[in-house]
């Protein structure tokens, strides 16, 4: 069986979707189907490039700039990316290939068109992966209005799901919003956990012995640090606990508030906070080897449901985590039933570093913990998983 997987995001980008990507066709490959990933390239200077990346045949399609530019450009040029990649496509030596499902990854919301094209072309099913509901979420945290630019995105939107079989969304809460969606015939809606393959972990970069954090318990936070992350919290715990000097927070990675949070943890002259950008994902469960605590942070603005990719990672590498979510998220439920860690859905920094200084405690009492984290990852969080259900979703008849 010929698989197709079409995302925006794929090694060597080491954004948390590329390694979602990058372990999924893995695994698609590891269980024996034959995997083709379609991913846009604004780097290259010729329409295609066919490569072999373990096992995987990654075929990168030439495409307008749609990463760390203005909001405008972006938006143009994802508009644009479905069809220069067809076209691109249709130049390759797989132009006239033909597989036996078709998989997209959003974000991006713009895929929709080649998603249809492929399906079309091959006769097949379709299977979405939607990761974050975009421009909802965009709209709850105020970037967005209700206007002439909502609309635009909302007929984006609906113009993907309309391409799909079947919409995998990453957690129970989400489901109701494709309500409408999924009462049309042959369309169904289910839940499709993140996943995360376990990796050989290399040597780290950061040494945190080295380090202003050395002898400390460390509080960690690997990932982007956006707007939507409503980051500024954590910052203001490390400000609240600044007087302790047995505990540390490092923050690793990129992202629009990067720098402006390290600026204002330099301005308040906070000893107790360190910052490096993003590090290879190999690295990360050498990183997490040395720290003792996952943080998680999202916006409370937000209305719906996500399980991040990081608090996956930290239960893949035993650690418990202190989450700051917002109100009703289905991400508390899971920490507060499986006892990995503490959830403030309040944002309040008060309540926040009450449950930081009483998970610092629960860890030197309770030896388990780091056994229930690494015992919740497999079951729930497996690209083998992952990779099973899809497929049962694309031919519901094949005996997996």
């Amino acid at each position: 069986m010929r698989i197709v997987l079409i995302a925006d995001a794929y090694p060597p980008m080491r954004s948390s979707g590329s390694v979602q990507l990058r372990d999924l066709s893995q695994e698609f490959v590891r269980q024996g189907f034959l995997t083709t990933v379609l991913i846009p390239s604004a780097q290259l200077d010729v329409p295609w490039l066919l490569e072999e990346m373990n096992g995987v045949q990654v075929l990168r399609l030439k495409a307008p700039q749609t990463k760390d530019i203005g909001y405008l450009r972006r938006t143009v040029g994802e508009f644009l990316m479905p069809f220069m990649m067809l076209r691109n496509l249709r130049k390759s030596p797989l132009a006239i290939a033909c597989w036996d499902g078709v998989v997209w990854y959003s974000p991006s919301i713009f895929l929709g068109p080649i998603a249809k094209a492929l399906k079309k072309a091959c006769g097949c099913r379709s299977y979405l992966i939607v990761r974050d509901i975009f421009p909802e979420w965009a709209v709850d945290m105020g970037l967005l209005c209700r206007g002439l630019a909502y609309r635009f995105f909302k007929m984006i939107e609906h113009y993907q799901y309309s391409v799909a079989d079947v919409i995998g969304v990453q957690s129970p809460g989400n489901v109701a919003y494709f309500d409408y969606w999924a009462k049309q015939n042959g369309k169904r809606v289910e839940v499709l956990q993140n996943w995360l393959a376990d990796e050989p972990g290399v040597e780290c970069s950061i040494v945190v012995r080295d380090g202003l954090l050395a002898g400390r318990k460390i509080f960690v936070y690997a990932g982007n640090m956006g707007v939507a992350q409503g980051m500024d919290i954590l910052l203001d715990l490390a400000h609240a606990l600044r007087g302790r000097d047995d505990i540390g927070f490092l923050f690793v990675g990129r992202g629009s508030d990067a720098k402006r949070l390290q600026d204002a943890a330099k301005a308040q002259k906070l000893k107790n906070v360190v910052f490096h950008d993003e590090i290879d994902p190999s690295e990360i469960p050498g990183l997490y080897a040395q720290c003792h605590i996952g943080m998680v942070a999202l916006d409370p603005r937000h209305k719906t449901h996500n399980i991040p990719g990081k608090f996956l990672s930290y239960m893949q590498s035993g650690l418990p985590v202190l989450a700051t979510i917002n109100p009703g998220n289905d991400l508390e439920i899971l920490i507060n039933t499986e006892r990995v860690g503490r959830v403030c859905s309040n944002g309040s920094v008060v309540t926040l570093q009450k449950l930081a200084e009483e998970l610092i405690g629960a860890i030197s009492v309770d030896p388990e913990i780091r056994a229930r984290c690494k015992s919740l990852s497999a079951p729930l969080f497996s690209p083998e998983v992952a990779v099973k259900k899809i497929i049962a979703a694309l031919h519901p008849t094949r005996q997996i």
